[in-house]
């Protein structure tokens, strides 16, 4: 049984964010119609602490597919050759359980986890949105910056990192689109006045406060998606009107939810919907300029697959990867 394994450089190629913010908008709404297997995520850390590992297991109904990302998680890779996430999708076909490819998980990840924002964002952002301040200056970063382009008509960014030698090599690579790219010296500075804002980091406690946020601001939150990471303080929460990818998710990795729920700062009802469910028509979104919404990202396994199946399908029309030999065909014995 031959299996396809699809490296970094073709998933790049065969996964441009546009292509995949439409992907992420097709499988959110599949969310919406419980279309979808989705356990909790596992996470298996080092006892030193230096970094986890994650099983992500999934189903998706449509396109019919099983499967998972399995990946480990490096914060301190920053300064080395090394990315945070790097692991693999395996995607098996539903009818016998073939696996039918192998894709890298790392690239897949950093283009998901924007282009799920950028769906996001489509869907909640003010359609005259220009101005965007994001907090970190990593790949999540980078990524978040082409996923804002391509659904908004961004003119000016704002960047800030804790490190600033970090934002300043950001603003050298990324300042080519055409918009005012700057490095913003504080975090309420990089904000202030942002239409839409990005935080993108591994924060364990707040860097974003409520009372830096503008009215009529949106904010992908996507750094703090497993517990003992948060990147709001409890005020940009009650000041938000909130959706998110998954609410089991939300309710048991959110810590800039989960910390508010139990400081009683907010309820549970501050959560008012999926954002597949305003994709799909059944959950009101925005419903004024000058409301505060806000997508807390947690990251979801069939969102992984979506994407993989997204790549598997192209590479096959495109005649690229390399096929190997796997077991799981039945061998022929002679008597």
């Amino acid at each position: 049984m031959k299996t396809l394994v699809i490296g970094h450089e073709d998933v790049k190629r065969l996964l441009p964010m546009a292509d995949c913010i439409d992907v992420m908008n097709d499988l959110f709404r599949a969310l919406a119609r419980g279309d979808v297997v989705l356990p909790l995520r596992q996470i298996v850390p080092q006892p030193d602490r230096r970094g986890v590992f994650g099983a992500m297991p999934a189903y998706l109904g449509n396109p019919r597919t099983i499967g998972g990302k399995f990946i480990t998680v490096f914060n301190g890779n920053r300064d080395t050759p090394y990315e945070s996430h790097q692991g693999a999708v395996l995607l098996f076909e539903c009818d016998n359980g073939r696996l039918l490819a192998v894709v890298d998980a790392t690239t897949v990840t950093n283009i998901r986890t924007a282009a799920a924002s950028g769906a996001a964002t489509r869907a909640l952002a003010r359609k005259d949105a220009h101005v965007l301040g994001i907090l970190g200056s990593g790949t999540q970063a980078s990524m978040h910056l082409a996923a804002m382009r391509a659904v908004c008509g961004i003119t000016r960014v704002r960047v800030w990192s804790r490190n600033a030698e970090h934002a300043r090599r950001f603003v050298e690579s990324e300042g080519n689109g055409g918009q005012q790219v700057e490095v913003s010296s504080s975090a309420e500075e990089a904000v202030s006045g942002a239409d839409i804002i990005c935080t993108t980091t591994a924060a364990t406690s707040p860097i974003l406060k409520g009372e830096w946020i503008s009215a009529g601001a949106h904010i992908n939150a996507i750094g703090a998606s497993v517990p003992g990471y948060r990147e709001l303080d409890s005020r940009a929460m009650v000041m938000s009107k909130l959706y998110t990818d998954r609410r089991e998710s939300l309710f048991s990795e959110a810590d800039d939810f989960l910390i508010p729920l139990k400081e009683g700062a907010i309820k549970e009802d501050h959560l008012k919907g999926e954002v597949g469910e305003v994709i799909a028509g059944k959950v009101a979104g925005r419903s004024s300029n000058a409301e505060i919404t806000l997508f807390k990202s947690l990251g979801l396994a069939v969102e992984d697959l979506a994407a993989a199946h997204h790549v598997y399908t192209k590479a096959l029309e495109n005649r690229v990867g390399n096929w190997v030999e796997f077991s799981g065909g039945r061998e022929t014995r002679s008597e």
